[in-house]
């Protein structure tokens, strides 16, 4: 089993034919995701990579049936492109796209509220089921089928916790990197609740950084919730200056629990297994899972 994506999910690429959409479209088929097709406005007719191209999502969902759209769309416009795939009923829309400006993520988020879908990213590696759908840029090679969630803010450090895991003798059910931005669709708690409540992930990683309440959130949830699925944390940033906006845009310590070191001690209080390096990430895992 898996979350939110699988090997039946049908996966339409707005920006189809750009080269970043290009390139990892085609590594995302190769992968054997199920990709039915692609969206640019006024190529509609046309083939690319061996799919069909629409001119708007909704012809794109009326033709193929997509219920999962990934955006490589430049920043300006990637806003309305979120937008447009929840209006067309797209279920999981993964934005990969860096740069968004806030003010345009607080109408997206507004906009999608009420609306029956989900939105990972913008600013994320996207999401991976192991071995059935890759709708992201994530490197498919590194992910092995197993029982392991994993949810990160970090694009490498995903990357990272998989490989750990999988030289483990562990393997990944589903992988989200729900991106670095002060404003998400997905937060840490909400995809940690997706593997707490899947029967077949056994344990999760989780992987935060500076900034923001996200972690902390999840983490408390995690304690209140009374389960006992073990949770491996780790918290990017260690040594970073109060004050300075660190990779990720939201990776900025704006107050006393923005730091580290605060993240680590309230994941600790909750039950989590809090590690000092990712290093020791796949050790662990092995340990909670022995």
């Amino acid at each position: 089993m898996s979350v939110l994506v699988n090997k039946d999910s049908k996966v339409i690429v707005q920006g189809f034919t750009g080269n970043e959409g290009t390139f990892h479209a085609g590594q995302m088929i190769d992968y054997g995701t199920n990709v039915v097709g692609g969206v640019t406005p006024g190529k509609g007719g046309s083939e690319h990579l061996g799919k069909p191209v629409f001119n708007s999502v909704a012809e794109a969902v009326e033709k193929t049936g997509a219920n999962v759209s990934i955006i490589f769309v430049p920043p300006a416009f990637a806003a309305d492109a979120v937008m447009e795939a929840a209006e067309a009923g797209i279920k999981v829309i993964v934005c990969i796209t860096e740069g968004i400006p806030v003010a345009d993520m607080v109408k997206v988020k507004d906009y999608i509220h009420d609306r029956d879908c989900r939105l990972i990213g913008p600013n994320c590696p996207g999401i991976i089921t192991s071995d059935e759908a890759k709708i992201g840029i994530m490197p498919g090679f590194v992910f092995k089928k197993g029982k392991v969630g994993i949810v990160s803010k970090s694009g490498t450090l995903t990357y990272e916790a998989a490989d750990q895991v999988v030289k483990a003798g562990y393997g990944v059910s589903t992988a989200i990197g729900i991106g670095g931005d002060p404003i998400i669709g997905t937060t840490t708690k909400e995809a940690l609740e997706l593997f707490i409540n899947d029967p077949d992930t056994d344990a999760v990683v989780m992987i935060g950084e500076i900034g923001g309440q996200l972690e902390a959130e999840a983490a408390r949830w995690y304690k209140a919730s009374g389960s006992k699925k073990p949770v491996v944390g780790f918290i990017a940033g260690q040594t970073a200056p109060k004050g300075r906006t660190m990779g990720h845009a939201g990776a900025i310590v704006g107050g006393a629990d923005d730091t580290a070191q605060a993240k680590m001690a309230i994941m600790s209080e909750c039950g989590i297994n809090v590690v000092a390096s990712p290093a020791e990430i796949g050790k662990t895992v092995a340990q909670v899972l022995a």
